[in-house]
């Protein structure tokens, strides 16, 4: 099955489909600025220096089918905090990929941000059956290789000057999960995200590489 513009629930985030008109105020709110930019660093395009030249980049990911985009709100403010894409739809292959994911400050190394990511894969591989889910990333940017490790992808290697991105090389890294990896790792995400694991102040007691 193809993506669909669909929301995922969840107990701290939804990921629900990118309106412009209903997502873009609070998300400039959460990425524009100077503090900011180093959340464009990676990406293809970005910073936005202006709100007018954002909104126009938010019009363009709306009407976007492949990549498939989604805003992640929180549950407590109702507020878009972030977004990320489905994308690269392979639907003979049964392969997808996660990509275009923007974190703001509101979001960062907050529970949301692992739920989002979790939610996205149980919709990839529990409703649109697909084999493979892959995670691609600047074999510079650091934080997102760790980042896919952490939520249990495998490293495949390394795709030597695979894109020019701002007029830079850029060598890509590798990861994917797979459908016969989804049931265990399904389990880790769930036993992380439970209340339970996190202690008055709302720090984690376990990591989620070690769940």
């Amino acid at each position: 099955m193809r993506p669909e513009r669909v929301t995922m629930t969840g107990r701290y985030v939804d990921v629900v489909p990118l309106v412009a008109a209903r997502h873009a105020d609070s998300l400039w709110e959460a990425v524009k600025g100077k503090s900011n930019e180093e959340l464009w660093r990676w990406m293809p395009y970005g910073p936005f220096p202006t709100r007018e030249s954002f909104d126009v980049h938010m019009a363009k990911l709306e009407a976007s089918e492949d990549p498939l985009v989604f805003a992640i709100t929180d549950k407590a403010t109702g507020q878009a905090v972030g977004n990320a894409t489905l994308m690269r739809i392979d639907e003979p292959n049964r392969v997808i990929e996660v990509g275009g994911i923007v974190f703001s400050p509101l979001l960062q190394r907050r529970r949301g941000a692992t739920e989002a990511m979790y939610l996205m894969a149980k919709y990839v591989f529990e409703e649109l059956g697909y084999r493979r889910y892959e995670w691609k990333c600047n074999a510079l940017n650091a934080p997102s290789r760790a980042a896919a490790l952490r939520l249990g992808f495998t490293y495949e290697g390394l795709f030597r000057q695979h894109m020019i991105v701002k007029g830079q090389n850029r060598d890509t890294t590798w990861f994917s999960m797979l459908d016969s990896e989804w049931p265990a790792r399904k389990a880790v995400f769930e036993r992380w995200l439970d209340l339970a694991n996190f202690d008055a102040a709302g720090r984690q007691i376990r990591p989620l590489e070690r769940n």
